[in-house]
């Protein structure tokens, strides 16, 4: 588990054992998740009108229903200033990720987005299903093959071929669409990987039931005691400490997304992990489900 070739939050690397678990082939799809909707009546953290108290210094317009939608820049930026593609959207939630006026009509087999971590908890709790650990996620993703770079082993681009739905070009004004999509791609697109599951790298992020940890602990790689079912659950060092005014945990996503790309987050990697504030979700966040055999 983990890197020490990419990215700080990725070490280091280290050995640990999961107990036996199913999963899901496909990312949740619209179509799944309107039927949840269908049977629970359920409202998604961006239909609902945002408290202020956890957003102070807000503007007033923003405490709306709604979520982060991703736009293209007209031309090169400085790669640290995500505000100039990322624009919060009243009314964007999963049935309509770009916002009022869109839909998902067509879309029943693209998995879904704009989805909170309540969101996908509570889905995995109606589907009696669960969602995966860090590690239970990362051990999948890898498909037996231990260290690669890739889920499908060191090559990033085999024969040429796009394996993933990612960005390629300069992100995030150029998208060459070598891949053919500017967005989001059917689930199944591209081809499994060794486990036989679908997009484990690219598409959308993924939430894991962790809490976010700065990196891997720091002895988890002594030969003496390779951790078992391993789990980040100290809620309390997920705060983001550059944004102290929000108090709101953070989860660990994986597995990147179709805005990854080689001069922006290098991260459709199965060792690859990012933060992800809690009660937000955007164009580019989904998830899937487990069941754990000793359930």
């Amino acid at each position: 588990m983990g890197s020490e070739d990419f990215y700080q939050e990725e070490g280091p690397v280290h050995r640990v054992t999961v107990d036996g678990f199913w999963m899901d082939k496909f990312q949740v799809t619209n179509a799944q998740f309107a039927l949840f909707v269908k049977e629970t009546g359920y409202l998604t953290v961006a239909q609902r009108k945002p408290n202020p108290k956890d957003y102070p210094g807000a503007p007033p317009e923003n405490l709306v229903p709604g979520s982060l939608v991703f736009h293209k820049t007209p031309g090169p930026v400085n790669l640290r200033h995500i505000e100039q593609w990322w624009v919060w959207t009243p009314g964007a939630c999963w049935r309509r990720p770009m916002g009022q006026g869109s839909n998902i009509k067509g879309g029943r087999q693209y998995p879904v987005v704009h989805v909170a971590y309540e969101d996908a908890a509570a889905y995995v709790a109606w589907a009696g299903k669960t969602l995966p650990s860090e590690a239970e996620w990362e051990f999948a993703a890898r498909g037996g093959l231990d260290g690669a770079t890739f889920i499908w082993g060191e090559e990033h681009l085999p024969k040429d071929k796009p394996m993933a739905n990612t960005w390629q070009g300069e992100f995030p004004w150029e998208n060459l669409l070598l891949d053919g999509f500017e967005s989001t791609s059917p689930v199944g697109t591209f081809p499994p990987n060794s486990y036989g599951l679908y997009d484990m790298a690219g598409n959308v992020w993924e939430w894991t039931d962790d809490w976010w940890t700065e990196s891997h602990p720091e002895d988890a790689n002594k030969p003496c005691c390779i951790p078992h079912n391993p789990r980040s659950e100290r809620r309390e060092d997920s705060y983001d400490p550059e944004q102290p005014q929000f108090q709101i945990p953070r989860r660990v996503v994986k597995g990147g997304s179709h805005l990854c790309a080689p001069n922006y987050c290098l991260r459709y990697r199965p060792a690859a992990r990012r933060p992800q504030m809690i009660d937000t979700g955007t164009t580019h966040i989904g998830f899937r489900c487990i069941v754990r055999v000793n359930k």
